[in-house]
């Protein structure tokens, strides 16, 4: 195995309403993330100078910097890329607010531009306000959107890491009915060559995929419905004779507790709830969502901006410190690929 160095991760702030920016000075408070990677924050060092403010601990220092070149990385000063200079009196804890939605985009564009120019290995997200960056006219749905629109990324895959699983999701933010219809042949064929690209990159030589259905026990021959008859059966003996590694359909009520043992290698849901469920169920803090298909690996609490905590001091950065861990191991996956 070659030698790598220690991957530059970019840190959005997320929402200044929200936890976000608690959360991540508490979590940069840790030696040991020094000791994993090269951190930096991407936003507003006043930001991070308020979130301190609420916080019983006041020890962290932060310097702001305009280029990555300029960091120090050293443990116990933050380093910010500063994105602009903003009125922060104007800020409430726990609101939506334009401002607000100004600094969150503001850092997400610039963790893009650092990912495409080479500057950062990877970025972990802290959570956004979607209605907060609606006021400012973004017409993407969220943070998937858009780095792939900022990124011209031809596809991107959600993957939960969750307790050793990575479970995928066909489709994400749709009606259940809407979703049912958009489990296809050719949609379920095209999500599994493209996590086996995935799965590859990040080293895994031959994944093995197994397939969840979508009725009680798959249908049960037809009897509880036909969409593992119709659509999914087809697709995954497609898959196979393309030679991906592909097991499936298998009933969703054993799935996962099947997948967490590691007979799988990772987990297609069908849905957004048949996958988020059993995770968050499983391990609600520590689930990392992590967006493959994009020329840079962006991994993200799997958590709300928590408007009803914000500004109390009491929100926990565990999430945050496992979306940061999780990102250090998938980039250095990736940098040992290249």
């Amino acid at each position: 195995m070659k030698e790598l160095h220690m991957p530059i991760i970019g840190i959005t702030v997320g929402d200044p309403a929200g936890i976000g920016p608690e959360i991540i000075v508490r979590t940069l408070r840790e030696k040991e993330i020094y000791k994993i990677c090269r951190p930096l924050v991407i936003g507003c060092a006043g930001v991070l100078e308020r979130a301190q403010g609420v916080l019983e601990e006041q020890d962290i220092r932060f310097r702001e910097i305009e280029k990555v070149s300029e960091a120090k990385f050293e443990h116990g000063t933050i380093d910010v890329v500063k994105t602009g200079e903003y009125e922060l009196s104007e800020l409430q804890w726990g609101a939506e607010q334009k401002i607000a939605g100004q600094i969150a985009v503001d850092a997400i564009n610039k963790s893009i531009e650092l990912g495409l120019a080479g500057e950062i290995d990877a970025v972990t997200t802290a959570p956004i306000n979607k209605k907060s960056i609606k006021m400012l006219g973004v017409k993407q749905e969220g943070h998937t959107e858009i780095y792939q629109d900022g990124t011209k990324a031809p596809y991107v895959l959600t993957m939960f890491d969750c307790l050793g699983m990575r479970v995928f999701h066909l489709s994400r933010h749709m009606s259940l009915m809407n979703a049912i219809k958009y489990a296809t042949k050719e949609n379920i064929l095209n999500e599994l060559e493209r996590m086996d690209i995935e799965l590859r990159k990040l080293g895994l030589e031959n994944p093995l995929i197994a397939v969840a259905g979508i009725n009680p026990h798959c249908g049960e021959g037809g009897l509880f419905g036909d969409e593992e008859l119709r659509e999914v059966i087809p697709a995954v003996e497609e898959a196979k004779k393309r030679g991906i590694n592909v097991t499936g359909p298998i009933p969703p009520d054993t799935l996962f507790a099947r997948g967490k043992t590691g007979e799988f290698d990772a987990i297609l849901a069908m849905y957004h709830d048949q996958g988020h469920m059993p995770c968050k169920t499983l391990d609600l803090e520590r689930t990392v969502s992590v967006t493959l298909g994009l020329p840079v690996l962006r991994c993200s609490v799997d958590h709300g901006t928590a408007f009803d905590i914000a500004g109390k001091g009491i929100a926990t950065n565990v999430s945050m410190t496992a979306a940061i861990h999780s990102t250090v191991r998938h980039a250095k996956a990736l940098l040992e690929k290249k």
